[in-house]
């Protein structure tokens, strides 16, 4: 190469280093766009209807209403499908794969993990909050305690008072604890009648004297409007435990002290069940439910949190100085 070629020479270069360049700023660009489609479509699945749809069991619509009015409100794009079901149905839910995420108050038998994990679902199970089974009677009413034996002895049929019991329908999951609970499988005795919801009992119980009803706390703290009238006419009944070994010999009536201390002995655990298999909308209710913000819902609901919130304080120190 001649010297006084040298100077075109550098040009060309300088010309093919510059299309390198561009060539690599190109490159860069179609992945960044690429990335941020795959973003764009990782985010359209996080919060799709197709993809949220949830089973709640209906005795828990008071508390599980509120943690998705706070959670939408904080997921714009979260759009979960809520279906409202006795336990029972929502268990047939689960079990014919129509939905992937339940909240029931209990966890699945081992026949029904079986069944689930045949389809390669593995669960991830979260109990987050504790819910008390509670005693209601007409304001008129002079019962106000009652011993956990006379409450099984009137599940059994031996109700010498002749009051009428009533509860919720016959597939909720208050029933299946009733049932558990009182070691009768049908609950079909006299005197023992099953309504369709709990509202139902709270009212039923305001308009009659002689019933005694046995619904879900939550229905009980912060009514909506429409039965908020009947839930003044009652008043709950406090329930002394008198078949555990050890147990205070006092009535309790359901409160998170109670409820926490393990003095009030009629209590059920709260679930959620996801079977998602993906951090989707199911896992991101569920992590909200069990985290900081949701278990302070629980908190302010009356029911108890699986874990307890902390509460940070802030203590300032003045120093005087003489002057």
């Amino acid at each position: 190469m001649l010297l006084y070629d040298l100077p075109g020479y550098l040009k060309k270069i300088t010309m093919k280093y510059r299309l390198n360049i561009a060539f690599v700023l190109l490159a860069l660009l179609v992945v960044a766009q690429s990335c941020q489609h795959k973003v764009k479509k990782n985010d359209l699945d996080r919060f799709t209807a197709a993809n949220a749809k949830i089973v709640v069991d209906e005795s828990f619509q008071p508390i599980v209403d509120e943690e998705l009015y706070i959670f939408t409100a904080l997921y714009h794009d979260a759009h979960p499908s809520v279906i409202y079901a006795p336990e029972n149905t929502a268990i047939n839910l689960l079990m014919q794969d129509s939905v992937r995420v339940a909240v029931i108050a209990r966890d699945l038998t081992p026949d029904e993990y079986k069944v689930l994990r045949s389809r390669n679902l593995n669960p991830i199970i979260n109990r987050f909050a504790i819910d008390a089974v509670t005693l209601i009677v007409n304001q008129a009413s002079k019962d106000t305690t009652i011993t956990v034996s006379e409450i099984k002895k009137m599940l059994n049929g031996d109700n010498k008072q002749g009051k009428n019991i009533v509860f919720d329908n016959p597939n909720s999951g208050l029933v299946r604890y009733l049932k558990e609970f009182s070691g009768n499988k049908d609950l079909n005795q006299k005197n023992i009648y099953a309504l369709k919801s709990n509202k139902e009992v709270i009212k039923y119980v305001s308009e009659h004297p002689d019933a005694i009803g046995i619904t879900g706390f939550s229905w009980l703290n912060d009514p909506d409007k429409d039965y908020a009238a009947a839930v003044e006419k009652v008043k709950i009944v406090g329930v002394k435990d008198d078949v555990t070994k050890n147990a205070a010999n006092e009535y309790f009536t359901p409160s998170q002290n109670t409820l926490a201390l393990k003095q009030y002995p009629l209590t059920r655990n709260l679930y959620i069940l996801n079977f998602t298999g993906k951090m989707g909308l199911g896992m991101e209710f569920a992590g909200f439910i069990a985290g900081d913000r949701g278990q302070r819902i629980i908190l302010k609901s009356g029911l108890l949190p699986d874990e307890i919130p902390g509460r940070e304080i802030v203590i300032e120190s003045k120093i005087r100085t003489k002057q």
